[in-house]
């Protein structure tokens, strides 16, 4: 068994579970059922922190996608933020990201709608992208008696739900008819090669690890094209136009440099982009603010971003 490398770089408590990990034998969901899978992200809830009290929290299913609301303040006209959680296209709903959407609430004093779109293997592509943005037009259409304000919508996501973000813009921005304030991008998911420097460096020994993806890519994806713009949106070609752009990035994630490299893309195309990238974590440590300041940060970075 190869001995891990940056161990001391990483923050206490994710040294923990990926020492954890590394000491199971580096389980693979390459072995698991799907179900296993699903039931495996759902346990790490535990891991996310204590559930915030706001003031209204309810669900809605409109045109066979179920919308969950989280409501901050008793007022109209909020600031909004729409949310695709994450999962590698197979797994997450509702309840594996309700304890960040319910904090993003109460910090940004927001009106955060979380979009439970339909996962792979059961729904291949393109049916999570046009969920994705089926749901912006249904949530556009409903904010105001909702709460929301629609000058000021932000999309977001993380990992898989990033991706959805992103290229639900780029349909947007091609759709030419609105685009939203401003778009965060939580390492998203975004070359389905998996052939970078990072998949090679950070692939193997921090949970979410190269096989967790790029299953992910193969369930949803199927034989399309690796390069195919909505497949790894790293390689779509006109990025110019798309609205104000937020990326957060982990330091022993695989995705590092896929994300790195579009924030770069970004800049060039003239796109008002920031990025921060998060020292001591791994992919997916925005949901565990239990045990992460990183976590903690990250959240109160986000709400800070839909606020402006």
């Amino acid at each position: 068994m190869h001995k891990v490398e940056h161990l001391d770089h990483l923050e206490k408590g994710i040294r923990t579970l990926v020492e954890e990990f590394v000491e199971a034998g580096r389980p693979s969901v390459l072995h698991q059922s799907i179900e296993e899978r699903r039931a495996g992200y759902l346990s790490t809830i535990a891991l996310a922190g204590d559930k915030a009290d706001i003031y209204a929290v309810h669900d809605i299913k409109i045109d066979e996608i179920t919308f969950r609301i989280y409501q901050s303040v008793d007022q109209s006209n909020l600031p909004v933020l729409i949310y695709y959680h994450g999962g590698c296209f197979v797994s997450g709903d509702l309840e594996t990201h309700d304890q960040q959407m319910r904090q993003l609430a109460l910090e940004s004093q927001s009106l955060v709608i979380a979009v439970d779109y339909r996962l792979a293997p059961e729904h291949t592509y393109p049916t999570a992208h046009d969920d994705a943005l089926h749901a912006v037009h249904i949530i556009r259409e409903h904010l105001a008696e909702w709460g929301g304000d629609t000058d000021r919508i932000t999309i977001a996501g993380d990992s898989a739900g990033g991706h959805l973000a992103l290229v639900t813009c780029l349909r947007l921005k091609e759709q030419g008819d609105w685009l939203p304030q401003r778009q965060i991008l939580i390492y998203p998911m975004l070359d389905a090669s998996g052939t970078s420097t990072t998949y090679a460096q950070y692939g193997n020994d921090y949970i979410i690890t190269r096989d967790v993806l790029i299953s992910g890519y193969e369930a949803y994806f199927g034989d399309l094209p690796l390069d195919h713009p909505e497949v790894s949106p790293l390689y779509a070609e006109n990025l110019t136009g798309l609205p104000e752009t937020y990326m957060l990035t982990a330091e022993f994630d695989p995705l590092l440099f896929e994300n790195e490299t579009f924030y770069r893309k970004l800049l060039e195309a003239d796109v008002q982009a920031h990025c921060r990238r998060y020292l001591g974590v791994n992919h997916g440590f925005f949901q565990l603010a239990g045990i992460s300041i990183a976590a903690r940060q990250s959240l109160h970075d986000v709400a800070t971003m839909i606020y402006r």
